[in-house]
Formats: structure tokens, sequence, C-alpha cells
């Protein structure tokens, strides 16, 4: 899939110029070194975050402020896809590019199905390895892919219509896909026109979900059934009419829990740096200090130990409690809502890419070097690189290491069994295995994509 803005100079390629006829190709531009590093970053972390019952999901960023990896994930994939497809509007026209996105949605569309059967047949094969009925498939809420109505689901999955939590990330990705030609259609009227759309359909967004909310309604005009049996418009359809209208008031339906209008803000933000629609921050103290200051002030109201009391003390507890934090969240969630990217956590997410685009340096040269270091951020950023591949991995391997190895009180399947004193060390373990998994494939995927096969053969030894 397609970081943190690059400099003026990096992006002069991509926007795209008048040739002369027979003039040689220019240089292929350098990968930017932060694009990769980062997006090899967000696929660590997602793969801890859905681990099931690991510890150290407690210590990711997202457990410190309100954005998370699915933030660094969305932007950096805005970046990214400025360099794969907005130079093809530029150089081949309007419709090549419609095009080459339209390929790529291609790609992901049969990636988030494959993704979704892996899943499904590797916790149907732990269910029954473990004879205890249909305990994973509960745990995913993927009993109803199994049940009765087989023809809905089929129907509801091919169709987006049919999206469990776990695997709402790729359709989201798709519906913000399709957006571009819209969004580059405006931007050749001009690229302020293009942000404004941008700015308008994510406000339009958390207006309907914060009247949903406080109406207790069910609008949809700005998201997406993710459950046909609680779709009215699908029931209608499915049924041929038959279904009364009790029955529709009666559904209770719920929604994508990204929806595209709303994280397409971050996208296009990434792509719009990538473009130089936005220029890029200056350096200064001033800037350095007030996203700094932002994030320590959010910390208390991020941190669910704070807002929940959940320290290992009792008079700590009482004591964090009686600022009525945990009040002052609830009366403005709305504010850090994920499903449509509240406000606040686009600021705070803003506020951490602009201090580590300020610790990489000039064209990330911070991230360079032939030591230790350099060397680290040259795996990182070959995951980075292959990052659609890790990500349908991750999210494959993190259910088999959780379900297997992780041990947990009252579930059937771990193998292995750990005491309280060493369970922290197993957890570690684990999460390393992990992370050296995604590197191992990384690797291996960028080998393939290099097609060994077609470069000549070596001589054979006289």
């Amino acid at each position: 899939m397609s970081g943190l803005a690059v400099s003026s100079d990096a992006r002069g390629d991509l926007i795209g110029r008048d040739q002369k006829p027979f003039a040689a190709p220019p240089a292929k531009r350098p990968r930017d070194l932060r694009l990769d590093f980062f997006r090899g970053i967000a696929m660590f972390i997602i793969l801890i975050a859905h681990i099931p019952w690991n510890d150290l999901n407690l210590w990711i960023p997202a457990r410190f402020g309100f954005s998370d990896a699915t933030e660094i994930f969305v932007f950096c994939s805005g970046m990214a896809s400025a360099i794969a497809f907005a130079s093809i509007f530029d150089k081949h026209g309007w419709f090549m590019g419609v095009a080459r996105v339209l390929h790529r949605v291609w790609q992901v569309y049969w990636a988030h199905i494959g993704m979704f059967l892996a899943v499904c047949v590797w916790v149907s094969f732990m269910d029954v390895l473990a004879n205890q009925g249909d305990y994973l498939k509960h745990d995913l809420n993927l009993m109803p892919f199994f049940q009765a109505n087989t023809a809905q689901q089929l129907l509801g999955l091919f169709t987006l219509t049919y999206v469990p939590n776990y695997f709402d990330i790729l359709p989201m990705y798709l519906v913000i896909l399709l957006m571009i030609p819209l969004v580059m259609g405006i931007a050749r009227i001009s690229p302020k026109a293009a942000l404004a759309f941008c700015a308008m359909l994510w406000l339009a967004t958390n207006i309907e979900t914060y009247i949903n909310v406080a109406n207790g309604s069910h609008l949809a005009w700005l998201r997406f059934y993710a459950e046909p049996w609680n779709n009215p418009g699908w029931l209608t359809w499915y049924n041929q009419g038959n279904i009364s209208p009790e029955a529709l008031a009666a559904l209770q339906p719920r929604f994508w829990f990204f929806n595209p209008f709303g994280w397409q803000l971050i996208f296009f933000t990434g792509f719009a740096f990538m473009r130089g629609w936005i220029p890029k921050p200056p350096v200064n103290k001033a800037l350095i200090w007030t996203a700094a200051a932002f994030l320590i002030l959010s910390l208390p109201f991020a941190y669910y130990r704070v807002f929940e009391g959940a320290f290992w003390n009792k008079e700590i507890n009482d004591w964090v409690l009686s600022f009525g934090i945990a009040e002052l969240r609830a009366k403005y969630d709305w504010l850090i809502w994920k499903s449509d990217l509240g406000i606040i956590r686009y600021v705070h997410f803003l506020c951490v890419g602009y201090l580590a685009w300020v610790a990489c340096g000039e064209n990330g040269k911070h991230l360079a070097g032939d030591n230790i270091w350099g060397r680290t951020v040259t795996v990182i950023r070959t995951v980075g690189q292959q990052s659609l591949a890790i990500f349908l991995f991750s999210m494959v391997s993190a259910r088999i290491l959780g379900y297997t190895f992780v041990p947990q009180a009252g579930h059937p399947f771990h193998i292995t069994d750990v005491q309280s004193d060493w369970r922290w060390l197993h957890t570690l373990i684990i999460n390393v295995a992990g992370i050296i998994l995604l590197i191992l494939v990384a690797y291996m995927v960028a080998w393939f994509k290099k097609q060994p096969w077609r470069n000549p053969p070596a001589p054979k030894a006289a």
C-alpha cells in the first residue's frame, strides 16, 4: 500500500512537465527514506496491536495518544499514492490515471477477499483441532458467515456490504483510492478547491455521525453498512420487497468501523504534501514546542490508566479520578472518534508527524548511515516498501500467534503454559518472533518482485 512530507526539491519529478519528444527519460528519483521507514514502523505496530491477549499492546503509541498506527498507515498511503498515481495523471492524462487507479483497486479488492478467506480457514482449522465448537468464529464475529443464508453472506462479502471489524481497513482504502480521480479532477481547477472538497466532506461526515449519536438515529448518507442483515436497502432488495416496515424499523445497523469519507482527510493530507499543494512546515522552536505541548496535554485524556483510574494504587486512582478527566473525555468524545477521524485525532497525528519529520532531519538524513542504526533503518524500510503484502501476512499471522502461543486463562487453544512470573518474557518472545517473520516475508516479497529468473544465468565453471 501506499511518511512525512518530502522536500520541495524532491517533489519536482512528481508534478510532471512538458518534455521534448526525443528527450531521454528523467532519472528515477530515489525513494524518500522517511516514507518507507514510517510505513515499516506502522506495520510492526499493527502486528502487535492485532495479536490477541498481547500484553505488549498496552505499550504501543496508541495507548498514550489519540492517533495510532492507522493514521501513519493512511497518511503514508496518501503520499505513496501521489508518487504512484498522480504522475500518471500529469504525464498521460486523466483517463490513463483512472485506469492506473482502477488497476490498484482491483489488486487491493482481491487482497481483501483473500485475507478474509485465509483467516476463516485458519479459525475453522483451530476450532476443529481444539474440539471447542465455534469459539474462534465467535471471537471474530464470523459466525454469521458460517450460519444460515450463505448466499446472502457471500454476496455481502463480495459487494463489501459484509465487513467484520477485523477486515475493515482495506475496504476503507478502496473507497479512498476511488476518490483520487475526483480529487485530481478538482485539482485541475485549483488545488485549493480539491483540499476544500476533502475538508468539507470530512466535516459533513462528522456532523452526520454527531446527529446520529445525539438523536439515536441511523442516517447513512455518508457511511457504509457492514452487515447485510441489518441493512434496510439490502433486505428490501434481497427479499424482493417482502419485508414489513416494522421489521425495517427494528433494525440495529452497524457501519464500517473506518469511514472512508472521514479518513480521506488524512490520506489526502499526505497526498497534498507530496504534490506540493501544502507547503512543508518550517522547522522552528515555536512549532516544535507547540506540538510537544499538545501531545503532553492530551496524554491524560488518552492513557487509559489515567482516565479510567486503573493504576495499581487506590490512592493514586482516587487522586487522578478527582480531576474529572473521564467525564470530560466522555462529554467531548466526538472530537476523538476513530471511525470518522475526529478533529483532535487529526491534530494529534499532525503534531506527532511534525516532530517525527523534524527528528529525521532534512531529507531524512538522520535515517541514513552505514552503522548499526543505518542498517536497522534499511530493514524497517524494506518492510515498509512491501506494506500491502506485510499487512495481509500480519493480519493472518497475528491470530495464529495469539491463539496458539499467548497464554490466556480460559481460552482453549494455546499450546504453551507459562507461569505469571515469566509471562512478560514469553509475550516478548512471541512479539519478537512475529516481527522477525514480517522482516523475512518482506525480503522474500522483495526478492520475488525483482524476478531474478529473468537475469542471465551465471556462466558455468570451466
